[in-house]
C-alpha cells in the first residue's frame, strides 16, 4: 500500500507537466478553431451585405443609358437645353434611387451632364479619360471600378456602360454609389472588418487608422498601377505596421497601432465579381485568455485529483480486511439482482436521456425566443431613438429657460412668478421621468406569468413609449373603447411589446401621407376581446401577407428594421392563447386583429 502512495505522488508531477505542456497547445487550438468558426460566419455576411449592395446598382447604368434625354444629348453635345434637360433627369433618378452622383461622358472622357450639376463640386466640365471604366465602357463593355473621387473626394463604387445609338457608341454613362454606410456598420463591433484591393491596399475598413495601408508592400509596379488610375486622387499611401503566421492551421496577424500591438486571427474570402478581397480580424486576446484559464482548471482538478486519490487508497487500506468477507456474500446477490434489474436500468437510462433531452430542447427554444423578443424590443427602441431624444430634449430646453427666468425673476423680487417657474422645471422633471420609467420597464427583460391584464392600463403604458414615435411621423393614435374595464389573459410587458411593434409599424406606414390617422380599439367579440389597429397606409400586398410574420422578413431599406417584429409579436400573441392577424381595410389601409382570451373566460376554463 506504501507502494501505491509513493507511486502516486510520483506520477502526479509528471502529469502536471504533460498537462501544461501538451494541454496548453492543445486547449489553445480548441479555442482558436472555435473562434475561426465564428468569425466565418461574419465574413460570409459582411461579402453577403457588400455584394447585395452592389448587386441593386448594377444594371441602372445601361437602363439609363436607352432614356431619350441622354442619347439625345449625345448626339448634340453642346445644345445647352439637351444638356439641362438631361442634368435634371439624373439628379431626380439620383435622388429617387439614393446613390451618390451619376454623370454623362462624350467619347473623349469630358463630362457633359451630371446630377450634381448644379453644385460647387459638380463633375459638368471635368474630363475622366483616364480611368478604367471610362476606357472599358468606350470600347462597348460595361466597367466596374472602386476608387476616391478626384472632384469630390468622397469614395464610392462605378459602374459604367457604353450609350449606343444605331450601332455607334457615342459617349459613356457612369453610376456612382456611395458605400459608407456599410463601413459605419462594421464600427465598434466584436469583429475588425476591412476590404482591400488588387494592390493590397485597404480602401474600406472599420478603423479609420488603417485607411490607405498597404498589407502588402508598396513597391514602384503597384504605386504606379495604382497611380495611373489615379484610384486614391491625392490620399498618401503608406505601409501597414504588420506581420503574419501560421498558428496549427490558422493565419494570424499583428498589428502595431499607436504604439500598441494587437495578435487577430484572420479570415479573407475574394469576391471576384468587384476583384476585392473581404478580411474578419478576430483579437485572440480573449481566446488566449480562455485557453489560459481552462489549462489552469484542468491543473487544479489533476491535483486535486491526485490528492483525493491518495487520501481514498488511505482510508481503503484501513477498511479491506473488513470488506473482504462481505463481498464474498456479497457478489453472488449482486450478480442476481445485476440480471433482473439490467433490463429495467436500460429501459430507464433510455427514458432519463430522451426527457434530459426533451427539456434540455425545451430550455433552448424559451431562451431563444426570449432573446428574440428582447432584440425586437430593443430595434424598436433603437428604431425610435430619434423621436425619444427629441422627447427629452424639448422639456430640457423649457427647463433651462425657467430656469433662467426663474432667476432673473428673484434677482427682481418677484418671487411669486420665480416659484411659479419652479413648479413648472419640476413638472417637466417627473414627466421625463415617467418616460425614462416607462422605456426602462419596457426594455427589461419579461420575466412574468400569465394573469388578468387591464387593456387600459397596458394602452395606457404603450403610449408612453410610442408618443414620440407617433409625433415624429406627425401621426394622430385615436382610442376606442366600447367598454371600461376589460381585462385579457396574458403578461403585460409582453402585451405591450406587440402593441408598440404593431403600432410603430403603422406609424411607419403614414408617415408623410395626407390622412395620418391611426386608430386603436378594444371590443369584447363572441366571448373574446379583439383589438384592432388601422391605420390609412398603402396596406399590405398579397405576396407580402403569406410572410409578413415570418422571422427576418422586412419590406424596410437596410438599417430600418431586424424583420423580427411581427414574427415575434405573432408567437407571443399565440403564447397568450390568442390569434394575430393582418387584412387590408376596404377603405384603404392595413388592419391587424388581436383576438385574446377575457381574464374571466380564461379563469372559468382553468377551473
Amino acid at each position: 500500500m506504501k507502494v501505491r502512495h509513493a507511486l502516486v505522488f510520483a506520477v502526479l508531477p509528471i502529469v502536471v507537466v504533460l498537462a501544461i505542456l501538451q494541454g496548453g497547445t492543445l486547449v489553445t487550438r480548441s479555442y482558436m478553431d472555435e473562434a475561426s468558426s465564428q468569425a466565418s460566419s461574419a465574413l460570409r455576411l459582411a461579402v453577403a451585405a457588400l455584394a447585395g449592395h452592389l448587386r441593386r446598382y448594377e444594371p441602372l447604368p445601361s437602363l439609363i443609358a436607352d432614356h431619350d434625354d441622354i442619347e439625345a444629348l449625345l448626339q448634340k453635345p453642346d445644345d445647352p437645353s439637351l444638356r439641362r434637360a438631361a442634368s435634371n433627369y439624373l439628379k431626380e433618378i439620383n435622388g429617387l434611387l439614393e446613390s451618390s452622383d451619376i454623370y454623362v461622358m462624350t467619347p473623349d472622357g469630358n463630362t457633359i451632364a451630371a446630377s450634381n450639376y448644379d453644385m460647387p463640386t459638380t463633375f459638368v466640365g471635368q474630363n475622366f479619360h483616364y480611368r478604367p471604366y471610362f476606357q472599358d465602357a468606350i470600347k462597348g463593355d460595361r466597367a466596374r471600378f472602386y476608387a476616391l473621387g478626384t472632384t469630390s473626394l468622397k469614395r464610392g463604387y462605378y459602374f459604367s456602360s457604353p450609350v449606343e445609338v444605331a450601332g455607334k457608341i457615342l459617349g459613356v454613362i457612369v453610376f456612382k454609389v456611395d458605400i459608407d454606410s456599410i463601413e459605419t456598420s462594421w464600427r465598434g463591433g466584436e469583429y475588425k472588418i476591412f476590404v482591400a484591393d488588387p494592390e493590397g491596399i485597404i480602401f474600406m475598413t472599420g478603423s479609420p487608422e488603417w485607411l490607405y495601408t498597404g498589407i502588402l508592400p508598396l513597391d514602384a509596379p503597384r504605386l504606379s498601377r495604382t497611380q495611373a488610375s489615379r484610384r486614391y486622387a491625392e490620399a498618401r499611401l503608406r505601409p501597414l505596421s504588420q506581420t503574419e503566421m501560421v498558428y496549427h492551421g490558422q493565419r494570424l496577424m499583428s498589428i502595431t497601432s499607436n504604439g500598441v500591438t494587437h495578435e487577430y486571427i484572420r479570415l479573407s474570402q475574394y469576391m471576384p465579381e468587384a476583384d476585392w478581397t473581404v478580411n474578419v480580424l478576430l483579437d485572440t486576446a480573449s481566446v488566449r485568455a480562455q485557453a489560459r484559464t481552462t489549462l489552469i482548471a484542468i491543473v487544479l482538478f489533476i491535483c486535486l485529483a491526485g490528492l483525493g486519490a491518495a487520501v481514498l487508497l488511505q482510508r481503503r487500506s484501513r477498511v479491506v480486511e473488513r470488506l473482504r468477507l462481505q463481498e464474498e456474500t456479497q457478489n453472488e446477490l449482486e450478480r442476481r439482482v445485476e440480471e433482473r434489474t439490467a433490463a429495467l436500468a436500460r429501459v430507464n437510462e433510455q427514458i432519463e436521456l430522451e426527457v434530459s433531452e426533451r427539456r434540455l430542447t425545451e430550455q433552448e427554444l424559451r431562451k431563444t425566443q426570449a432573446d428574440l423578443i428582447q432584440a425586437g424590443k430593443l430595434a424598436g427602441l433603437g428604431q425610435m431613438s430619434a423621436a425619444l431624444s427629441h422627447e427629452f430634449n424639448q422639456p430640457l430646453a423649457a427647463a433651462k429657460t425657467y430656469a433662467d427666468s426663474a432667476a432673473l425673476l428673484m434677482d427682481r423680487g418677484r418671487m411669486p412668478e420665480a416659484q411659479d417657474n419652479v413648479r413648472r422645471i419640476s413638472s417637466l422633471i417627473d414627466r421625463m421621468a415617467s418616460i425614462s420609467r416607462h422605456l426602462r420597464n419596457f426594455a427589461r427583460k419579461p420575466n412574468e406569468k400569465l394573469g388578468p391584464v387591464l387593456l387600459s392600463s397596458v394602452i395606457a403604458d404603450t403610449l408612453e413609449i410610442v408618443t414620440p414615435r407617433l409625433k415624429a411621423a406627425d401621426a394622430e393614435l385615436v382610442l376606442q373603447f366600447e367598454e371600461d374595464g376589460l381585462a385579457v389573459q396574458a403578461g403585460p410587458v409582453r402585451l405591450q411589446q406587440v402593441l408598440v411593434n404593431i403600432i410603430g409599424n403603422a406609424a411607419d406606414a403614414v408617415e408623410g401621407l395626407d390622412n395620418r390617422e391611426i386608430l386603436l380599439s378594444a371590443s369584447r367579440v363572441d366571448g373574446r376581446a379583439v383589438i384592432t389597429i388601422r391605420d390609412h397606409g398603402p396596406g399590405v400586398a398579397a405576396a407580402i401577407a403569406e410572410r409578413i410574420f415570418d422571422p427576418f422578413f422586412t419590406t424596410k431599406g437596410v438599417g430600418k428594421g431586424l424583420g423580427l417584429g411581427l414574427s415575434i409579436s405573432y408567437n407571443i400573441i399565440k403564447d397568450f392563447g390568442g390569434d394575430l392577424s393582418v387584412m387590408n381595410h376596404a377603405e384603404g389601409g392595413a388592419v391587424f386583429r388581436l383576438v385574446l382570451d377575457l381574464a374571466g373566460a380564461a379563469r372559468e376554463a382553468a377551473e
